[in-house]
C-alpha cells in the first residue's frame, strides 16, 4: 500500500517513526508474537499477508519501540536537580532552619506613605492638590493625588529591590499637582544605613510623623506620616506594594494586573432535575395526541427529555437531567413543556415555568396543567472540573462529608531561566512572566516580573492535602495586560508542570529545575525552565495509608454512577463556570489561563497521542512478552540446565501445591526490595519521547492543532479522512478476527457444526471420567512434562486441539460485505 504524502517518515538517528503501515504492523505483531508463544491466536497471520510483511522476526521486534522510548531523554529536556540557598538558612538533612523556607530571601526597602496634615496651599485659591513622590536613585514611585485637600490620606506601600538600589539616600517628596509644573511642598530624607530591619512574625512597624523640609533642609509647613523599613518578600505588605521593577506600568488597572493574588474556585454542585410526569395537558389540536418533552435551562446549559412514549395528555418520562450549579445561586432554572408539532416546529405549552434553585418564587402564573418533578442538589458527588488523570481534589461537594486532612503541601516558586521572548515592545523582544498554581479549590498567581527572561518570584504557598493521589499544576504565562483593559489580547502560555503528590517522599524538600515544554505546529519546543521547591508534609501516616484503601471518588459515583457522556458534558459546563467566575475577579484570572490549567479540549483526536498510548500498552505488555520468550526458551531446551531446574521446581510445586501462593508473593517481595535501590529520586516530569512529541510528523501536528470543525482546505481534509479510513479499516479487521475467535468458542456447544459438537461432547465425557478417577497431581505432572518435552518429541505441524478449533464455524458466513475498489470510476460489490 502506497502511503506517500500521508505522514510517512523514515528512520532517523536510529529512532523509528511509525508510518501507518508500521503502526498497524506493530499492532498486529504484538498479538501475533503472543500467538507464537501460546499457540492460540494464529488468525493474525492474514494481517501480515495483507501488509506484505514477513512472519519471521526476532523475539525482541515487538519491544524495539519500547526500548527506544526507555533510552535517556535529551539533555535539553531533562529534569535538573538544584541546590538553592533556601530561606536564607542552611539545609540540615531534609529540614530547614527558618520559616518561609522554600524560597530564596529577597531584601526590599519598604516605604508606607500613610497621610499628611497641615499642608500649605500653593494655588491662587489657597488650596493644594497633593501627592507624594518616593525616589530612590533612578526609581520613582508616586501616589494618587487629591484635589483641594490639605489633610490627605494615601496608605500606599512602595517596595524597592535591594539588589537594584544604587543610592544611599531615600527621598520622599510632597508635591502639589499643577497644569504646567508641579509645585514643591516639602520633603523627608532617609539615610539607608539607618533604616531598621523587620523580620516576620514581628509586628508591623508603626508609622511616625515627620516634619517636612524645604530644599535647603530647613523646616517647612506640614507633616507627613511614614513608615520605612527593610524586609523580605515574607512581609504582609509585599503583595499590595508598588514594586520598583514595575515602574513602567501605569494606571490602577495595570498595577492590579501584575500583583500576586489568591483565588478560590466557586463551589460547584450537581443539580438533578427528575422529570416524572405531566398531568391534564390541553393540546390546541384535539385531533392528535401531543408529542411532549420537557426542556430545562440553567444559565447557558440547556437539556431536554426524550419525547414521552405515552401518547396522552398525561405523559410520563421519569428521566433525570443533570446540571452544574455554582454558589451563589443567582441563575434561575427555567423549565418548559413543549409539543413537537412537526420535525422542525415546536409549540410551547402554556407559559414558561420559572423556578429558582434556592426555591424562591419568581412570579405567579395561572395554569391549568401540572408537571411532577423532583429537584435536588447532589452534595455526595465531586464535580469534576479537571481531567480525571490530573485531579487535585476528589472531595464531595457537601462539606459535611469531608474527612480530615492528611498533610500539607508547600510550594516555593523560585525563578525561571531562559524564557523565550513572547512579544515585541518598542522594537525589541520581551517577556512579562507570571506563574499560576492550582491545587484543590485554591488558585495562586504570582506577581508579574516585567521585561525579564530570567524572572525571580521567590513566593511560597501552602495547601491542605486530603488525598495523596492528587496532582498540583504550575503554569507560566506572559502578561499581555500591563496597561489594563481587555483589548490587549490573550495571555500567552509559556508552559506548565505537573507534580503528583503520591510520588513524593514525606518531609523531603525537592528542588528541581523543570523544563517548560510546549507543543507547537512545528514540533516540541522548550520555552525555558522553572525552578521549584516542593515539600509534602504528612500529619498522620495512618490516615494517609488508610486513604489507599478508599475509593478514589466519593461513594455516590459508585452507588448512582453517571454515564460517560454525562460526565463529559458536566465537566465541560464546570470548566466554563470556573473560567467565567475567575475571569470576573479583580484582577481577573483570565479564561485562557484557566482553560489551559484545566486541560480543556484535551479529548480531541490526535495521531501523536494515539501512537503514544499504543507504545504505553506495549510497555505494559512487554513483561508478558518477555515471560513468553523465556518460557519458549525453556520449552525448546535452549539452556538444558535451566530447563532441568524448572522441571524440578514444577515437580515440587505440584507435589506441594500449598507452596504456590507463598512462593509467588515471596518472589514479588524480593523483587520490590531489590528495586528499592533504584527507586526514583525526583518527581516525574514531561517526557517528550513517551509523548511521541520529539519525532511527530508535521502533518500530524497540523491535524492536532486544527480547529473543530476543521478550517483546513478540502484536499488536506480528504487526505486525512482517507488516512483515518485506512487505519479504521485495519482495526476493523482485527476486531472482526477477535469476534471470529469468540464465535468459534461459542459454537463448541451450539451444534452449528453437529460433527464438531459431537466430538467435543464425547471428549468432555471421557475427560470427566478420566479426571474423576485420576488424581489431580498426576494430571498436572503429565500436562507439565508434555508441555516441557524435548524438541526431539515435537512436531512443526499445529497441534490437534488447534486444528480442531480452527475448523469450527463462525458467523462470518452470515455477514454482508461491500468491497469498493478506488479505481478510475470502477465499483465492485460483493454480497
Amino acid at each position: 500500500m502506497n502511503l506517500q504524502g500521508l505522514g510517512h517518515s523514515n528512520l532517523k538517528l536510529s529512532i523509528k517513526v511509525l508510518s501507518l503501515d508500521d503502526f498497524l504492523h506493530q499492532f498486529a505483531l504484538l498479538f501475533y508474537t503472543n500467538a507464537a508463544y501460546f499457540k492460540a491466536l494464529s488468525v493474525y497471520k492474514k494481517i501480515f499477508e495483507y501488509l506484505g510483511s514477513p512472519i519471521a522476526f526476532s523475539c525482541f521486534t515487538g519491544l524495539k519501540e519500547v526500548e527506544e522510548m526507555q533510552r535517556p531523554p535529551q539533555e535539553d529536556f531533562s529534569l535538573k536537580e538544584t541546590n538553592p540557598h533556601l530561606g536564607g538558612g542552611k539545609v540540615t538533612g531534609d529540614k530547614l532552619t527558618s520559616t518561609y523556607d522554600l524560597v530564596e530571601q529577597m531584601q526590599y526597602l519598604y516605604v508606607r506613605v500613610v497621610k499628611a496634615k497641615d499642608l500649605p496651599g500653593k494655588d491662587v485659591t489657597g488650596s493644594c492638590d497633593p501627592y507624594v513622590e518616593v525616589r530612590l536613585g533612578n526609581y520613582k514611585g508616586t501616589t494618587r493625588h487629591f484635589e483641594k485637600k490639605s489633610n490627605p490620606e494615601w496608605n500606599q506601600v512602595f517596595a524597592f529591590s535591594k539588589d537594584r538600589i544604587q543610592a544611599s539616600v531615600l527621598e520622599v517628596t510632597v508635591k502639589d499637582k499643577d497644569v504646567v509644573k508641579d509645585d514643591f511642598i516639602g520633603r523627608v530624607l532617609f539615610d539607608l544605613n539607618e533604616i531598621p530591619k523587620r523580620v516576620p512574625p514581628d509586628s508591623p512597624l508603626a508609622p511616625q510623623w515627620y516634619r517636612l523640609e524645604d530644599r535647603k533642609n530647613e523646616k517647612a509647613k506640614g507633616e507627613l506620616m511614614l513608615a520605612v523599613w527593610m524586609g523580605t518578600q515574607a512581609d504582609e505588605a509585599f503583595p499590595e506594594a508598588w514594586h520598583s521593577d514595575a515602574a513602567a506600568v501605569s494606571g490602577a488597572d495595570g498595577l492590579a494586573n501584575i500583583r500576586s493574588k489568591v483565588y478560590l474556585s466557586p463551589k460547584l454542585w450537581y443539580l438533578r432535575v427528575n422529570v416524572i410526569e405531566a398531568q391534564d395537558l390541553q393540546p390546541s389540536d384535539k385531533s392528535r395526541f401531543p408529542e411532549v418533552f420537557v426542556k430545562a435551562i440553567l444559565g447557558n446549559q440547556a437539556l431536554r427529555t426524550r419525547v414521552s412514549m405515552s401518547k396522552s395528555i398525561n405523559p410520563m418520562w421519569n428521566e433525570d437531567l443533570m446540571f452544574v450549579a455554582a454558589e451563589p445561586f443567582e441563575e434561575p432554572l427555567i423549565l418548559s413543556v413543549e409539543d413537537r408539532v412537526a420535525p422542525t416546529k415546536m409549540k410551547f405549552w402554556e407559559d414558561v415555568l420559572f423556578l429558582c434553585i434556592e426555591g424562591e418564587k419568581k412570579k405567579e402564573v395561572k395554569f391549568a396543567s401540572k408537571i411532577h418533578m423532583r429537584i435536588c442538589l447532589e452534595g455526595g458527588y465531586h464535580v469534576l472540573d479537571e481531567s480525571t488523570h490530573y485531579s487535585s481534589d476528589l472531595r464531595p461537594t457537601a462539606k459535611q462529608l469531608w474527612k480530615s486532612s492528611i498533610g500539607v503541601l508547600e510550594l516555593g516558586i523560585l525563578n525561571a531561566q531562559g524564557l523565550s521572548p513572547m512579544k515585541t515592545k518598542d522594537g525589541r523582544a520581551t517577556t512579562d512572566a507570571y506563574c499560576v498554581a492550582k491545587y484543590g479549590q485554591k488558585w495562586v498567581r504570582t506577581r508579574t516580573i516585567i521585561d525579564s527572561f530570567a524572572p525571580k518570584w521567590n513566593e511560597q504557598y501552602t495547601w491542605e492535602v486530603f488525598d495523596p493521589c492528587t496532582v498540583v499544576t504550575i503554569g507560566v504565562f506572559d502578561n499581555c495586560h500591563l496597561q489594563g483593559g481587555d483589548k490587549a489580547g490573550r495571555d500567552s502560555r509559556i508552559g506548565k508542570v505537573r507534580i503528583r503528590l503520591s510520588t513524593l517522599e514525606t518531609d523531603r524538600v525537592y528542588t528541581h529545575s523543570y523544563p517548560l515544554l510546549v507543543l507547537h505546529p512545528s514540533g516540541v519546543k522548550k520555552m525555558g525552565e522553572i525552578h521549584l521547591a516542593v515539600r509534602f508534609t504528612c500529619s498522620s501516616l495512618v490516615n494517609m495509608m488508610h486513604m489507599y484503601s478508599q475509593p478514589l471518588l466519593p461513594k455516590m459515583h459508585y452507588i448512582h454512577p453517571l454515564t460517560v457522556s454525562q460526565l463529559d458534558s458536566l465537566r465541560h459546563q464546570a470548566t466554563q463556570i470556573v473560567s467565567i467566575r475567575l475571569s470576573r475577579a479583580e484582577p481577573p484570572l483570565r479564561k485562557e489561563v484557566v482553560e489551559y490549567m484545566l486541560d480543556v479540549g484535551s479529548h480531541m483526536w490526535s495521531m501523536r497521542r494515539s501512537k503514544a498510548n499504543f507504545f504505553r500498552i506495549m510497555g505494559v505488555l512487554s513483561g508478558l512478552i518477555a515471560v513468553g520468550k523465556w518460557f519458549d526458551q525453556i520449552c525448546n531446551w535452549k539452556n538444558p540446565i535451566t530447563t532441568v531446574l524448572i522441571h524440578i521446581l514444577f515437580l515440587i510445586l505440584v507435589m506441594y501445591p500449598e507452596l504456590i501462593l507463598p512462593t509467588i508473593f515471596l518472589y514479588l517481595f524480593l523483587i520490590g526490595v531489590w528495586y528499592y535501590r533504584w527507586r526514583p529520586r525526583h518527581p516525574p516530569h514531561m517526557d517528550t519521547r513517551l509523548s511521541c512529541a520529539d519525532n511527530a510528523h508535521p502533518d500530524e501536528l497540523d491535524e492536532e492543532f486544527d480547529t473543530f470543525p476543521t478550517s483546513r482546505p478540502a484536499d488536506i481534509v480528504r487526505m486525512r479522512y482517507d488516512r483515518l479510513r485506512s487505519i479504521a479499516g485495519r482495526i476493523q479487521t482485527v476486531v472482526g478476527d477477535l469476534a471470529t475467535q469468540g464465535e468459534r468458542l461459542q459454537s463448541l456447544l451450539s451444534w452449528r457444526d453437529p460433527r464438531a459438537t459431537a466430538l467435543f461432547v464425547i471428549f468432555c465425557l471421557v475427560a470427566a471420567i478420566v479426571l474423576y478417577v485420576t488424581p489431580f497431581q498426576v494430571v498436572a505432572l503429565l500436562t507439565g512434562f508434555y508441555v516441557l518435552r524435548h524438541p526431539r518429541f515435537r512436531y512443526k505441524l499445529p497441534s490437534v486441539p488447534l486444528n480442531f478449533f480452527r475448523r469450527l464455524p463462525a458467523r462470518t458466513d452470515c455477514s454482508l460485505f461491500v468491497r469498493i475498489y478506488s479505481g478510475v470510476g470502477s465499483v465492485k460489490t460483493d454480497l
